[in-house]
């Protein structure tokens, strides 16, 4: 039951992902096609992001894990526990903001943006309502209301994806010139607050109080947690950061305009890891005391892989029309999918291992993982991108997270060892590297047509594998003639 449980969720929760993630795609295009590549302008809204995505970190620092341990644990009142959560987050967003808008112009200069103080204070605002709102999130998980969950979602991202459209296609017909970055920056600010409304019976539980002896006690558990996500973001937004410093002036915001449009057609296994995560949290740490959860981990870990390298795949074998998802001006970014969306498959794995310390209240020892990969990221990027450019915070994602993964099995095989089918998962692992280097190929050598088809039968090949494997068909009839027999 947990399986079908952990699959139905996911389902959902990667509806609002996968979802969410295709129309903000419908903004990929419309902004790689309206903001010209040699302008820097996509440069700007990817340094920005990537700057929001470390402060949203800094903001929640790990109260959102901290509170399905505690919520989880039966010694004290889950709606306490919410409530202890949210009022030290809300109190830290909300000051967080006015100091930024007490330095607004001594901030938007070291950031890199003395003549454009409007980008950083609804950055600011929106990241502070990020951090509020997701611990609201947080609780709709922990209650298994999904549904609620996606609509919330889906509202957010359906208004922000009308509101641009409107921006930066039938507002310049009444202006005569090119739509401002700024409006992707505002249009943002007030999806966010609008949706913001629509929590108002969660935002209500403050009135349980502020539990200064708990807040405590979960304060010494989410400070390993907060370097955790703080290493764990680096490892996806250090780059971005980095690369206008590395590479100075207009060309470093060309190139990271570029990246970041390139990277934004690897975001697919995100979405799977995000979607994963979302439903696999709260039940891990629900199923903390079962006699056969470990053999769950395992079994969820083998799934996970063998789903995302499929992902993976797909991506590759249809690279050729996907790539039409971003700007002619921005293609030559494509050589870094295949390296992103390997990173994040092990970022995904990452995730996986990373529970056995967060079941035994030993996150200290993510907190070394995660800066031992970081360390890696900030070597290569700071060593090789002045040399090579952008390519190399590709590469240094990927060895950061491997890094990271790495450390965390061996450890986690002596503190807290859990059986994984690992025979199994590199036959997938080994399959998918030999169907890649084909695709590969195919895509080099081949016409747009002639590669589509090549590398649809080898996906195939993938697929045929998995089912024969571990998804027979004839099992999966079988049940269902069980169900209606019943």
């Amino acid at each position: 039951m947990e399986f079908k449980s952990l699959a139905k969720d996911t389902v959902i929760y990667g509806m609002s992902s996968i979802v969410g993630r295709f129309l903000n795609y419908l903004l990929v295009p419309l902004y790689t096609a309206k903001i010209a590549a040699e302008s820097g302008g996509y440069g700007v809204v990817t340094n920005v992001y990537a700057y929001t995505a470390l402060i949203l970190v800094l903001l929640t620092f790990g109260m959102e894990t901290t509170f399905f341990r505690f919520a989880n644990k039966g010694e004290d009142d889950p709606k306490r526990v919410f409530s202890t959560t949210l009022i030290t987050v809300s109190v830290l967003a909300v000051v967080f903001f006015i100091l930024v808008l007490l330095n607004i112009h001594s901030v938007s200069a070291f950031l890199g943006y003395a003549d454009h103080p409007v980008y950083v204070w609804t950055m600011a605002a929106t990241v502070a309502l990020d951090a509020i709102q997701a611990i609201p999130f947080c609780y709709l998980r922990y209650q298994h209301r999904p549904y609620r969950f996606l609509m919330l979602k889906l509202l957010f991202i359906g208004l922000n994806v009308v509101l641009n459209l409107l921006a930066f296609l039938v507002l310049p017909l009444f202006t005569g010139h090119a739509t401002d970055v700024v409006f992707v920056f505002l249009i943002n600010l007030f999806c966010t607050a609008f949706v913001t409304i629509f929590f108002i019976k969660e935002l209500s539980l403050v009135r349980y109080g502020l539990d200064t002896k708990l807040l405590r006690q979960m304060l010494s558990y989410s400070w390993p947690m907060l370097v955790l996500g703080l290493a764990g973001i680096l490892n996806q937004a250090a780059d971005k950061i980095l690369y206008p410093k590395l590479v100075e002036g207009h060309q470093g915001q060309v190139d990271l305009g570029i990246y970041g449009a390139a990277v934004k057609i690897a975001m697919i296994m995100a979405m799977i890891t995000q979607a994963f995560r979302y439903a696999y949290e709260p039940i891990v740490f629900g199923k903390a005391l079962d006699k056969n959860s470990k053999e769950y981990y395992a079994k969820a870990m083998k799934y996970f892989l063998i789903f995302t390298l499929m992902a993976f795949l797909a991506v590759v074998a249809y690279i050729g029309i996907l790539k039409y998802i971003i700007g002619r001006d921005y293609w030559e970014g494509l050589r870094v999918v295949p390296i992103v969306m390997a990173a994040e498959i092990m970022m995904g794995v990452y995730f996986n291992l990373s529970f056995w310390y967060k079941l035994i209240d030993k996150t200290i020892w993510g907190l070394w993982f995660s800066l031992a990969g970081v360390i890696v990221l900030l070597v290569i990027n700071i060593i090789f991108v002045p040399k090579v450019g952008y390519i190399a915070c590709a590469w240094g994602g990927f060895a950061g997270y491997a890094t990271a993964m790495v450390f965390s099995y061996i450890v986690g095989q002596q503190k807290n060892p859990i059986r994984y089918p690992m025979h199994e998962m590199m036959i997938y692992v080994l399959l998918t590297t030999i169907l890649f280097m084909g695709m590969t190929l195919a895509n080099r050598c081949l016409p747009l047509w002639a590669a589509v088809m090549v590398n649809t039968l080898l996906f195939a090949v993938f697929v045929v594998y998995m089912v024969k494997k571990d998804f027979p068909v004839s099992a999966l009839l079988e049940k269902i003639k069980g169900r209606r027999s019943k």
